[in-house]
């Protein structure tokens, strides 16, 4: 029988036997713990672009000033990091369980497809209403909008934020996507070579430390050899420097397929490390200048806190009172819509703002924030209901399960 060290001699064993092994919890269980925190993530991050419109960027891409810098640092705390940890981790959790334990894994033609319908069709949609309304006349700026439809436009520094700003992260979730449809099955395949349990277990983690690392040594190297300034924005904001966040949440997808039902965090322990996690995030965004070295690994070191706040969630041996703020219906809905919210939202503000819809006045950030969230919100709900919901009814078309044997199409964005 395998163990955790493996078999002393003999053949390995099948690697259906594996099954009867402990499990890790996997993100289903936490639905709508995940959810909710999308939810929260979602609305954060309409509010932190409110503020960016209220109080701009300076010329050295510092966070825009605020009077009160406690509450400064608590909007400017960016979630983008969280969506990429939360996309490694449930769309890793198979492969990571197939290379340890064994198992057959969704060919990369389904997993693919399941891709495209997710976030292609609205996307689309988005990109060439924006393109179009800002390009009355053409031939427009044709550049932008064939960068925005290949989702190329994160590499060039003029284009990345134009049309859609938001839209630059969904870049990197196609090349993660192209990623792991290539690293799985190979890791899978690599991991039946190995026999013991434990060996397998290092051999996949050793290679998320390895691709967590690799961002952190581009960094590095654009920073302090090449001296390339921090608003060069392809260079920190590409594929090269901001996959650890993926990186990251694909560890914890090893770690939790490799502990199983072992270990699993108490209430008070489980308080304590969604503190530090929080804790440790507001501490980057309160110190972050782009004099600090905190600055410079920003994106990275908040990957990891997101980590740690999504382990001490998804990896509970039960019910965790504060948990509850995440179970709330609002939150769970917002999380829903999260994906139209997080497209549309832009759009949304900036035309209140030409309109005139919006308080001029900083002052009036919180009224002009509280505005710009619920009128976004409402577009997302339609949104959701007209083009995402119809389009995942798609993905029944190439899944005999009806669409219910993976967790991650409902919550990955």
């Amino acid at each position: 029988m395998t163990t955790a060290t493996g078999t002393a001699t003999g053949a390995a064993p099948p690697r259906a036997k594996a099954d009867s092994g402990p499990k890790a919890p996997g993100p289903r269980g936490k639905a709508d713990e995940i959810q909710g925190f999308r939810g929260i993530a979602a609305l954060s991050t309409v509010v932190f672009h409110v503020w960016q419109l209220y109080y701009r960027y300076d010329a050295s891409g510092s966070h825009p000033p605020i009077e009160n810098k406690y509450i400064g640092s608590l909007i400017s705390l960016e979630v983008i990091d969280f969506f990429f940890v939360t996309s490694g981790y449930l769309l890793t959790i198979a492969y990571a369980r197939a290379a340890i334990d064994g198992g057959s894994t969704r060919p990369a033609g389904d997993f693919l497809f399941r891709r495209v319908i997710r976030i292609v069709p609205l996307y689309f949609l988005a990109v060439l209403f924006v393109w179009s309304t800002r390009n009355s006349s053409l031939p427009g700026n044709w550049l932008d909008l064939l960068e925005h439809l290949t989702f190329t436009h994160v590499f060039d520094r003029e284009q990345i934020f134009f049309t859609l700003g938001p839209a630059w992260s969904l870049s990197l979730e196609v090349v993660f996507y192209l990623f792991l449809v290539i690293a799985g099955p190979l890791a899978v395949r690599a991991c039946k070579h190995l026999r013991a349990r434990a060996t397998r277990i290092a051999f996949c983690l050793g290679a998320c430390v390895l691709l967590f690392a690799a961002p952190v040594a581009w960094i590095s190297y654009a920073h302090w050899v090449l001296e390339i300034p921090h608003t060069d924005w392809p260079v920190y904001f590409g594929p090269q420097a901001r996959f650890g966040g993926f990186a990251a949440g694909m560890g914890l997808a090893v770690i939790m397929v490799a502990l199983g039902n072992r270990g699993l965090l108490r209430g008070r322990t489980s308080i304590l490390l969604s503190v530090l996690a929080l804790g440790g995030a507001y501490w980057l965004s309160f110190v972050s200048k782009p004099e600090n070295v905190t600055f410079t690994f920003y994106h990275p070191l908040t990957s990891l806190m997101w980590t740690v706040l999504m382990y001490s969630v998804v990896h509970t041996a039960a019910t965790i009172r504060w948990h509850a703020l995440l179970r709330v219906r609002f939150l769970g809905y917002a999380g829903l819509v999260s994906y139209s919210l997080f497209m549309w939202h832009e759009p949304v503000m900036l035309w209140m703002n030409d309109s005139g819809l919006l308080p001029g006045s900083q002052n009036l950030y919180p009224l002009g924030a509280l505005i710009v969230v619920v009128c976004a919100f409402a577009a997302a709900v339609v949104s959701y209901w007209v083009i995402e919901y119809p389009c995942s009814m798609l993905a029944k078309l190439r899944d005999k399960s009806g669409g219910k044997r993976d967790f991650y199409p409902e919550l990955v964005r």
